[in-house]
Parts: structure tokens; sequence; C-alpha cells
């Protein structure tokens, strides 16, 4: 019986992040707002920082199963002392949190911000693909 009601509080608080909106966290000294890249698994990304710095980011314990991180996303990440080509992700900020740092000028502005963000050739410009409609008539349908 005891471990019922135990499940039942546990489930009944598993999204409550969701719908809560929280206060808006600015960086500190030793952070850094950077933009994912490529998720490489394992816990494991690669994000373009806002300083220019590409760094492989360890997502923490605390965030790994609870916050999904996709490409493109919006991160802060503590940078460690000792070795400036790796961080920790701290945090994952929404699209609303990632306008507004924008808008505070936290974000450079050539930044994108999307819900899903499409990737197109290189250089971001769409690929000029072109697909020739043509109907086959009832007879070559039936031949085949």
């Amino acid at each position: 019986m005891r471990t019922s009601r135990r499940r039942e509080s546990w489930c009944s608080r598993k999204n409550e992040n969701e719908s809560e909106k929280r206060e808006l966290v600015f960086k500190e000294e030793g952070q850094e707002y950077a933009q994912v890249t490529k998720m490489l698994g394992n816990g494991r990304l690669e994000a373009m920082c806002f300083d220019g710095q590409k760094r492989l980011c360890h997502i923490r314990g605390k965030l790994r199963k609870k916050v999904w991180i996709n490409t493109s996303d919006i991160i802060l990440v503590g940078l460690r002392e000792y070795q400036d080509a790796k961080a920790d992700v701290i945090l994952k900020y929404n699209a609303d949190e990632a306008r507004n740092l924008k808008l505070y000028g936290e974000l450079p502005e050539s930044v994108r911000i999307n819900d899903t963000v499409t990737s197109y050739g290189e250089g971001g410009e769409e690929d000029d693909i072109t697909f020739d409609d043509y109907e086959r008539e009832e007879d070559e349908v039936e031949n085949i």
C-alpha cells in the first residue's frame, strides 16, 4: 500500500517543469551561451559557443534524462579552467527564453532561434532541386 502512494506522488510530479514558467538565467563568470551543432551520444554534444570557439560538451546527470537537448538548441555551458576545448551543459533554454536573451542583447543578432530548424545545403541556402511530374497512361501501368 505504501508503494502505491509513492508511485502516485511521483506520477503527478513528473511533468510539472513543463508548465511552470521559470526565471531567466543569465551567464556568470566562467559560463558561456552556446548553440548545439551536433549530438554525439553518451551524454555528449558538440556546441558552438558565442565566444567563437567550438567545444565538446558533457550533459550533466541532472539534465541527462529529464531535459531533452536537440541540435540548434540554445544552452548555457560551464567552461573548464583546465580544458578550454571542453565544457559542461548547465541549462537548456526553451525558445521563448532564447528569444528574450536575444532581446536583452545577450545573444548575437545572427543566431537563429526556432523550435525546429531544418538544415539546408552548404551555407544555409536551399538546394534547387526540381522534380518533373509526369503521368503514366493506364496501359503502361497494366503492362507492369
